[in-house]
């Protein structure tokens, strides 16, 4: 056996190991908290519960630790067009033998076990976009290269939305930071964010005050930033193209959210905008998840004390509002503990990233970080009314078996390439 292999242990990234065990550890103990009967006495090693099965997920994410460690990290970059169609597969599988939970047709029921391959679909896509910005003739400044990735992206992105699950598709928005990272034009996240920007506006205020809005914006653009030397009759129409595609965008805000969005949909949006738009509805679960947090306080109630947890007033308190549980029971202490804990392990994944001696694993860690940062900031913007509900879990602390095995997978690769760095050649 080589020598970089039997000394494979030596080089894994401690740290991060120590955050991840930390996370899923608190994870556990809030699921438990969150499904707590004190009058059943709920176990905590009881598979009938929520808070036993995850035990049992994070268990069998130790295995999947071990033998994802065992296999020779080359695999992975080897294999990532194999294993990017067998996520496709399982997608377009879900559609014929899916089965419906809670509105998302996004489920394959495997006995008592329910799998969600939207989750898993994640790790193929990251390491297909790294695989395929890899390749030495591959510029994203390309048009014929920006059209790949954008396929590479949107192909999973059309067939979660297709089973109704919305929440995982926007999940891949995050690319973008990678792309960014390897080349992409800063115009490209700039307009991302532009649009996200304008989306939301378009939501608080009347279509007529945003146009209006980018019409004077357009020319103190024109009349002040751009030089005078450059503002010739092509400067000009590129200007009025750009702000009028703005504007095509946020007209058509309207007839998204009116004709294209799902009923339950538009009713989270409208709970967004006013959240006593429907207070016993779908309003529900963003005001009791605050009172929730806010009853916590400074120092929080106490483990197995929070009373919004005991009495069910938060639905789905153990899976995507989880953090409704932290910042009862914990108080803001607790929840700010939670937040640097998760930001670290960000942290530390890029920079883990940033000294990596081949680009596949480079970019593959900033597909991992983007993911998390994802989910991160919309999981927790939902529980505190920022953002519109779309049910995704917090990494590592929610109640899912799919999510904790994919975030387990996502992040133990990008670990086992960084751990055969110093035996690796440069590759950039």
């Amino acid at each position: 056996m080589a020598r970089n292999e039997q000394d494979i242990t030596q080089n894994i990234d401690w740290l991060t190991v120590l955050i991840y065990a930390a996370c899923v550890t608190m994870g556990l103990f809030n699921v438990y908290a969150a499904i707590y009967d004190p009058e059943e006495q709920t176990k905590l090693f009881d598979l009938s519960n929520s808070a036993g099965r995850q035990l049992m997920f994070i268990g069998s994410a130790v295995f999947i630790i071990i033998a994802i460690l065992v296999i020779d990290h080359k695999f992975w970059e080897a294999f990532a067009r194999i294993i990017y169609g067998f996520s496709i597969f399982l997608l377009l599988a879900v559609l014929v033998f899916g089965s419906e939970i809670k509105g998302s047709h996004s489920w394959i029921k495997l006995g008592s076990f329910s799998l969600q391959p939207a989750e898993f679909s994640k790790i193929g896509t990251a390491l297909m976009v790294s695989k395929f910005i890899t390749q030495p003739n591959v510029n994203l400044n390309k048009f014929k290269d920006k059209l790949w990735v954008a396929g590479i992206l949107i192909l999973p992105m059309l067939l979660i939305l297709v089973s109704k699950e919305t929440g995982c598709a926007l999940v891949f928005a995050s690319f973008m930071i990678v792309l960014y990272r390897e080349g992409i034009e800063g115009i490209y996240p700039a307009m991302l964010l532009i649009a996200i920007v304008l989306f939301i506006l378009s939501l608080f205020f009347p279509i007529l005050y945003i146009c209006l809005g980018l019409a004077a914006l357009a020319a103190i653009v024109y009349r002040f930033i751009i030089p005078r030397y450059d503002r010739s009759k092509k400067t000009l129409i590129n200007l009025s193209l750009v702000f009028g595609m703005m504007m095509l965008f946020v007209s058509s805000v309207d007839f998204f959210t009116k004709h294209v969005l799902q009923p339950h949909q538009r009713k989270r949006i409208d709970v967004l905008i006013n959240p006593k738009a429907d207070p016993t509805g779908k309003g529900w679960n963003v005001i009791q998840s605050k009172i929730a947090i806010g009853s916590g306080r400074l120092w929080g109630k106490g483990f197995l004390d929070g009373t919004q947890t005991k009495f069910n007033f938060v639905p789905e308190q153990h899976s995507d509002f989880i953090f409704c549980t932290i910042g009862e029971e914990h108080g803001f202490v607790g929840s700010a503990a939670v937040v640097l804990l998760i930001l670290g392990l960000m942290c530390r994944i890029i920079f883990l990233a940033e000294r990596q001696r081949t680009r596949f694993a480079r970019a593959y860690g900033y597909c991992v970080a983007g993911i998390l940062f994802f989910h991160f900031l919309v999981n927790i913007g939902m529980t505190i009314g920022l953002m519109v509900v779309i049910g995704i879990p917090l990494p590592f602390f929610s109640y899912g078996g799919s999510s904790m095995w994919a975030f387990t997978i996502l992040l133990f690769i990008f670990l086992k390439l960084d751990a055969q760095r110093p035996y690796t050649l440069s590759r950039t």
